[in-house]
């Protein structure tokens, strides 16, 4: 709700109402007290956590179900949220991590015939608080400018409930934050598995994937079923393995490559356990690619060093430079750690530079067969003009075997 839904309410330092407007059931509260009113989609309750927002247009159920927003609650910055409904297909995980959504107005009702339900509906079976009627523009401006704060969201049982802003913001101001945490032991598999799942087509679903003499071991930090079935449709077969397995694990089921997937939380802290088994697999000389988290624990693999952002990238829209071909790229990025480009060690190179704010998207190793980038060439959602990858890295592998 915006300040001329209660002419009352006062706006407060942030630009957001103080005052809670008639009928309200759901509320954002930021560590720093900024209060920004709505109503509440759902499940009734409160969630915590970092405040990031979206720019993308398309595909929220997988934005929705990306492993990486663990510890985060999503502002789209779209504001028709809802139209294309959810369906038991377009998910990137089983159960989603994200803590929450905010929305700029209430969930559209799906006009879309894959539609298998409502995301109201969807929200509730996946037991995630949202808050819509939202001012994002004013939301997205505070995080642009103050950087992506802790926050609580409430949805109330009822809208004549008075909410207690003051013991939202303890609870956001009680929330540790990512930096220092390590989420992918919540996200990972339990135990190793393989996929056999290709790419969708229209009407035929998911394909089957058929063999192969590749063998791929994925490293599963919080992997995106969409990157599993980017690997199988070049023909690799995959064995996924939790984010604790250790080089003597990886090894053993004789990889030719070695994939390091996306996550969420901060690198240092998986990487206490994950980047001596990265390091131990890139010295053996097994093709590596890594992907967001992954590229980032390979960079300290190879002894660089990461920083958190000031607020992260997450869209659909963000350009990318190969700095090898001089082309640009449109790539679909969610991270909120970056690679210190001061840091690279004299034998690893930068490939991608972001068009955005200049950080590092893509390094190489000049020693070993091991590359990494910053963003999602599987493009679930988002463009499809970083696919390249995947064969680049089958090209490494096959090479590697001739």
């Amino acid at each position: 709700m915006t300040d001329t839904d209660d002419p009352a309410a006062a706006p407060d330092a942030a630009g957001a109402i103080s005052m809670q407007p008639p009928g309200c059931d759901g509320a954002v509260v930021l560590d720093d007290g900024s209060v920004f009113w709505g109503r509440g989609a759902g499940i009734e309750g409160v969630a915590a956590g970092e405040i990031c927002f979206n720019t993308s247009m398309t595909g929220y159920q997988e934005i929705l179900t990306d492993p990486s927003y663990a510890g985060q609650i999503i502002t789209f910055t779209f504001p028709h949220i809802g139209n294309v409904g959810t369906n038991a297909e377009d998910v990137e995980t089983t159960t989603p991590a994200v803590r929450g959504c905010i929305l700029a107005t209430d969930i559209t009702d799906p006009a879309n015939w894959r539609a298998a339900r409502h995301l109201d509906e969807w929200l509730r079976a996946n037991d995630l608080v949202a808050v819509t009627g939202v001012d994002t523009r004013r939301l997205t401006r505070r995080i642009r400018d103050g950087g992506a704060p802790n926050g609580a969201i409430l949805h109330a049982p009822t809208p004549d409930e008075r909410i207690d802003t003051g013991a939202l913001q303890q609870i956001a101001a009680g929330w540790p934050g990512l930096e220092g945490m390590d989420l992918a032991k919540e996200v990972t598999c339990r135990q190793t598995h393989t996929w056999d799942e290709g790419v969708w087509s229209l009407g035929h679903g998911y394909a089957k994937a058929g063999g192969s003499v590749r063998h791929v071991v994925a490293v599963d930090y919080g992997i995106k079923r969409n990157i599993l079935r980017c690997l199988t449709s070049l023909g690799c077969r995959v064995t996924v393995v939790p984010a604790t397995a250790t080089a003597d694990e990886i090894l053993g089921h004789r990889p030719d490559g070695v994939f390091l997937s996306n996550g969420p939380g901060d690198p240092a802290a998986t990487g206490e356990y994950a980047v001596p088994a990265i390091r131990a697999v890139v010295e053996a000389g097994v093709p590596t690619f890594g992907i967001c988290l992954g590229h980032q624990m390979l960079a300290l693999a190879l002894g660089a060093k990461t920083y958190k952002m000031h607020l992260g990238q997450r869209g659909a829209n963000h350009p990318v430079k190969d700095l090898d071909t001089g082309r640009v790229e449109i790539t679909s990025q969610n991270h909120g750690f970056s690679v210190d480009r001061d840091s690279l060690p004299a034998n690893v190179v930068e490939t991608h530079r972001s068009l955005f704010d200049g950080t590092v998207e893509g390094i190489r190793a000049t020693d070993r067969p091991a590359f990494s980038v910053q963003y999602h060439p599987e493009a679930s959602p988002g463009p499809q003009d970083s696919h390249y990858l995947f064969r680049r890295f089958v090209d490494m592998i096959d090479k590697g075997k001739g």
